[in-house]
């Protein structure tokens, strides 16, 4: 056999809020990668470690969950307005391919960061000390996201003592805001169906009661009563039943299929970022994944969200994103479990913890429209190199 060689591309690997993933510069990919298709979808799952029929990833940089199978590729933007262009790849964990349908809300806050530590921000930008505004075009999903970076000395300050319930360590705050265009004149909004809640028929199933809701990340809201949950569940609770995890499944498939995501059933097996599903219920008292006391007087409701066919352990930041939409918005599932009607910030309770996001919404003729979603997340770097992989990956 001909001994075999292996490359090697610069690359950061960095914390998002509660996710992980390897950052590249787009200009450091191979040339064959620089552009979408084979190529480029090649080199990223072997860098995970995808796909991996044994579900670990164990020969790659991913951490066998959809929070930590991760890729970004940020390059300088060509966008009038904006410093950087970011484009986000879902890595599948046990099957060959990257879905890129969709943004990560959590990877959000280290692109900021990351594109100063490479130089992708004009330094006239940057202060000694204070917050860099960086303006983020984020690629996937056509939307402009700015990320209020603090720095000191004139280098981003990563540690602090902010505190996310689902990442161990405090570090420093970022808060982000997700921007939408929003046109008086529109005659569809973010229901792609036109109704705030409906009917939907899952074959063999049953019918639910939904709400499906474009803002943030394509989302379909549940009553977590109607598949037999309080609402407090954590991950174990549903991850370890597989029928559950077979019927959430089917339910998020014909939800895709109803909201104009896939023509066909079969492409929600290709299509597993989005949309995702999610199941509310009023505030109610339980004790997180770490062990902390959450109590139902501190929060506005509870909120289950699964992420590439699991329970996620906290609540990925686009679906925060759809939570807040959704719970400014009379009529809609999430506004109704809300204890709290009043005010367009929303507090939820997850399996980790708490989580605080809010949304700027505007209603005209019936459609509603997302003008912007606020929320705080943190970012550090874990580790900066070269990944390594075979010469003969594509």
């Amino acid at each position: 056999m001909a001994a075999q060689k292996q490359m090697t591309i610069p690359a950061t690997y960095m914390r998002g809020g509660t996710s992980k993933g390897v950052f590249f510069n787009l200009k450091d990919l191979p040339e064959a990668a620089q552009v979408a298709g084979h190529a480029r979808d090649q080199i990223l799952l072997r860098v995970i470690g995808s796909p991996d029929p044994y579900a670990k990833q164990i020969d790659g940089m991913g951490g066998a969950t959809s929070s930590t199978s991760k890729t970004v590729i940020v390059t300088k933007s060509q966008k009038p307005e904006h410093d950087v262009d970011y484009l986000f790849g879902q890595i599948a964990i046990d099957q060959p391919f990257v879905d890129w349908t969709g943004n990560c809300g959590n990877l959000s806050a280290a692109v900021g960061p990351y594109a100063i530590h490479q130089g992708l921000v004009d330094a006239s930008r940057i202060p000694e000390n204070g917050v860099c505004t960086v303006r983020i075009w984020q690629v996937n999903i056509q939307q402009t996201i700015i990320a209020h970076v603090p720095i000191v000395d004139g280098r981003v300050q990563e540690l602090g003592d902010f505190e996310l319930d689902g990442v161990t360590f405090p570090a420093a705050e970022i808060p982000l805001a997700f921007c939408e265009e929003v046109d008086p004149e529109a005659t569809t909004g973010i229901f792609p169906t036109g109704k705030l809640k409906e009917q939907l028929d899952v074959p063999d199933i049953g019918s639910f009661e939904v709400t499906m809701i474009q803002a943030g990340i394509p989302t379909v809201f549940l009553h977590a009563e109607d598949l037999g949950y309080t609402g407090t569940e954590l991950q174990e609770a549903i991850n370890s039943d597989p029928q559950a995890l077979v019927k959430l499944e089917k339910i998020r498939a014909y939800a895709s299929l109803k909201m104009g995501l896939i023509s066909d059933l079969a492409e929600a097996v290709t299509r597993q970022h989005t949309p995702k599903i999610a199941f509310a219920a009023p505030a109610q008292s339980y004790v997180s994944s770490s062990g902390k006391a959450v109590d139902a007087s501190q929060i506005d409701l509870v909120v289950r969200a699964m992420s590439m066919g699991k329970l996620h352990h906290a609540m990925m930041g686009t679906a925060a994103i759809a939570i807040a939409a959704a719970a400014c918005v009379p009529g809609t599932i999430v506004y109704e479990k809300r204890s709290s009607k009043t005010g367009n910030k929303v507090c939820f309770g997850h399996p980790s913890g708490t989580l605080t996001v809010g949304a700027e919404m505007v209603e005209h003729n019936g459609v509603w429209q997302m003008q912007q979603a606020i929320m705080s997340r943190s970012a550090r770097i874990l580790m900066k190199g070269e990944v390594y992989l075979p010469e003969n990956t594509f």
